[in-house]
């Protein structure tokens, strides 16, 4: 990991952990989950934002105004709309991601669920995704929480990973697969 990735997610994890105990102490975790995928989503629904957070030439109190919008147009609580501007007036807006990234990890630790990243050529519906959840269940013996992406690129099937373990059974694996033993073979 490079020293500057290194840096940032430790600026991240510090923020992300005061969150959440600020949180689990006032009972209001099922918000900040909330909050959490609110911004998880504002993240990988605009560009804006993420140039925004990442560009150094915007003044503190315009990124804390930035932060405050953010809050109230995504509906977070105060406690996160606060967090967000503080970050904003310590510069450290480019840990946005990270930060998400962590505080969602602390939230399924604290539930006692594992996450799944799920990668499909074409969006899951509602009941795919509670049908894969529940046989992930059965394999690992935890709830699962699907973080869903789609990559076209797939053609057909799924990249399932689990903690460590990965499930390919996307139609492109199987065709470079089919290469390579084709290959082997002339």
């Amino acid at each position: 990991m490079s020293e500057t990735a290194s840096i940032s997610s430790s600026i991240a994890a510090r923020y992300a952990q005061a969150l959440f105990d600020l949180s689990k102490e006032d009972s209001a975790l099922a918000t900040l989950e909330q909050d959490t995928d609110a911004l998880s989503n504002a993240l990988d629904a605009s560009e804006e934002l993420r140039a925004a957070i990442a560009s150094p030439l915007h003044r503190r109190e315009e990124m804390a105004g930035t932060m405050r919008a953010l809050g109230d147009k995504a509906g977070l609580s105060q406690l996160t709309t606060n967090t967000l501007v503080l970050l904003a007036e310590k510069r450290r807006t480019f840990v946005l991601p990270q930060f998400v990234a962590a505080l969602q990890a602390r939230i399924v630790e604290e539930k006692g669920e594992v996450t799944a990243d799920v990668i499909s050529a074409k969006p899951l519906s509602d009941a795919q995704k509670s049908e894969l959840a529940a046989t992930l269940k059965q394999t690992v013996g935890k709830d699962i929480k699907l973080n869903s992406t789609v990559d076209e690129r797939l053609i057909g099937g799924l990249v399932v990973k689990v903690g460590s373990r990965m499930i390919d059974t996307s139609i492109k694996t199987k065709l470079a697969n089919l290469q390579n033993a084709m290959k082997e073979v002339g």
